[in-house]
């Protein structure tokens, strides 16, 4: 008993460890961090559109996951799925994007922006359901309006 406790207090410390790494941008930061990597008009996509997809994806946070009705999860600031563009080690995958899912879940997004950029080259932004819902044929200026860029 006494054992079973201290792994469940390690496993909750580990938790609470792995929630307060989560890093949540502002709207602004990561416009300026996508600008700073090429995203501004990467295959005719305007900055706009890049945080309107990362705001209707993930709210911004580089931790977010969400489980799929197929069993599939989605990763990260753009909710990059195993399925088809990385892989966890549990989940049958095409890996199109040759990168571990938890690597989406960093708060240095590059290897989340490099395989957004992969995804874009072979699928368009419509891609991604969240953008297509919330952002397509919408004014989205907004989303870099103040941020200097």
């Amino acid at each position: 008993i006494k054992t079973l406790l201290y792994y469940f207090l390690i496993w909750v410390l580990l938790l609470l460890v792995a929630a307060a790494s989560a890093k949540r941008f502002t709207r602004c930061e990561l416009a300026r961090t996508l600008k700073a990597a090429g995203m501004s008009g990467y295959k005719g996509v305007s900055l706009a559109n890049w945080v309107c997809l990362a705001n209707a994806e993930s709210s911004y946070n580089t931790q977010t996951t969400n489980r799929n009705t197929d069993g599939s999860t989605d990763y990260g600031i753009f909710q990059i799925n195993n399925r088809w563009w990385c892989t966890n080690g549990q989940f049958p995958s095409h890996n199109g994007c040759r990168v571990s899912c938890s690597q989406l879940l960093s708060d240095n997004i590059s290897a989340s922006i490099a395989c957004a950029k992969t995804i874009v080259n072979q699928q368009g932004i419509t891609a991604w359901v969240g953008w297509r819902n919330r952002c397509r044929n919408r004014d989205v200026s907004q989303y870099i309006a103040g941020c200097g860029v």
